[in-house]
């Protein structure tokens, strides 16, 4: 695919003189708001100027916002209520800002392990009762969002991804040439790298993000609370901005494949246009001859909904914690929700931007294996998972 001619238009003259918000993001897809709204004067329209900062790896971007290094930053859902709530290294008061996307993402097997007849689920789990050997997974974050949906899908089926396989953290650039290099047999990331591996016969399609919770939340944009308190009217410029972006990337295909160019062109992902641009249009394919349009691919704005910091999505991923002995009881989930997400900063910036706002604070989603969440009981759904880590593992959390 030629880079589009237009996309040097995207590039516009910075103006001197206004505030700098400094925002990490990771060589991601998702991370297409934040490059948008940079690109295309967003930032400037609401009265900001946006440094980006590409990151190697999600430890390294939030040990750089917890130094204040970084204002803002793309973050894994997960990744910031774990930080807020202390679990596997420094604990910071974390503010969700808004939501990036939601779905996206997706599960992928080795083409070895494709090739010996494990290219789904189902068989995935016959290969774990069989014992024939212990297989090896990796996943972007301990507490991230691409831990929680490799864990959920396995459970789903029976298999427990806490004593049935290994799991090793793995930055997402690098899922495509560990696979090849037999270090795992599969992993759970963003695009491009999905579909990288297909593209190298390295890996094949065996599940999308989406079809473990439809319509998942996924990154957001975060920062530390402390960054918000100080600086709330760059806080809410960021937010303005990016909204602006993520309404302009669900304009139109064609605004989504001139996004990938300029990603591409401006050095924000290492890898062909074409491995941005499919599954950001809905294109996908499986790496074994299936191809088709994912009518519920990636979303970034669907007039507001995508983006609403909705507090049962962040009691999502607590009830996960718990679930998988990250966390080693209950918290008031609700309480850190509604401290965590900046509901009314969001609403102020979505009014600056023109963007309407949900009137609840809470939705209702069905996930693969038939549960219902719409955070009216955290810790009884949190209970009821047959699959979880055991007792001692939560205690010791």
């Amino acid at each position: 695919m030629r880079t589009n001619p237009d996309v040097p238009a995207l590039i516009g003259m910075r103006p001197d003189g206004l505030p700098v918000v400094r925002a990490g993001l990771m060589p991601l897809a998702d991370s297409a708001p934040l490059i948008v709204a940079s690109l295309l004067g967003f930032d400037v329209r609401h009265g900001i100027r946006l440094r980006l900062s590409r990151e190697s790896s999600w430890a390294a971007l939030r040990d750089r916002l917890l130094r204040g290094e970084l204002d803002v930053a793309q973050l894994l859902y997960g990744m910031a209520y774990g930080v807020h709530m202390g679990i596997g290294g420094a604990r910071a008061d974390m503010a969700v800002l808004m939501t990036l996307n939601r779905n996206g993402q997706g599960i992928s097997l080795s083409r070895q392990l494709s090739d010996a007849g494990v290219s789904d689920l189902d068989a995935l789990r016959r290969w774990v009762l069989r014992g024939e050997r212990r297989l090896t997974f990796a996943h972007t974050f301990p507490t991230g969002t691409h831990a929680m949906w490799l864990y959920y899908w396995m459970a789903s089926a029976g298999i427990d991804p806490l004593e049935d396989v290994r799991t090793i953290v793995v930055p997402p650039p690098a899922m495509v040439a560990n696979t090849r290099d037999g270090r795992m047999d599969g992993f759970s990331v963003g695009e491009p790298w999905n579909t990288q591996g297909i593209a190298e016969r390295v890996s094949v399609h065996a599940a999308a993000s989406q079809d473990v919770w439809p319509d998942h939340p996924e990154k957001v944009l975060g920062a530390t609370a402390a960054f918000v308190d100080a600086q709330p009217e760059r806080s809410r410029a960021a937010v303005a901005a990016v909204l602006e972006a993520c309404r302009w990337l669900d304009a139109s295909a064609a605004n989504r494949l001139l996004a990938a160019q300029a990603i591409v062109a401006h050095g924000w992902i290492d890898a062909p246009i074409d491995h941005i641009a499919e599954r950001m249009t809905g294109l996908y394919r499986d790496g074994r001859g299936r191809r088709w349009t994912d009518r519920n691919c990636v979303a970034f704005h669907g007039d507001g909904d995508v983006n609403f910091p909705w507090l049962s999505d962040g009691m999502w991923f607590l009830t996960q914690h718990v679930r998988w002995g990250l966390l080693a009881g209950h918290p008031d989930y609700l309480a850190v929700a509604g401290a965590v997400n900046r509901i009314d900063l969001y609403r102020d910036a979505a009014a600056q931007a023109q963007v309407p706002v949900p009137a609840g604070t809470l939705r209702t989603s069905t996930l693969i294996d038939g549960t219902r969440w719409d955070g009216s009981d955290p810790a009884a759904y949190a209970d009821a998972f047959a699959i979880r880590a055991p007792a001692r593992r939560r205690s010791a959390a």
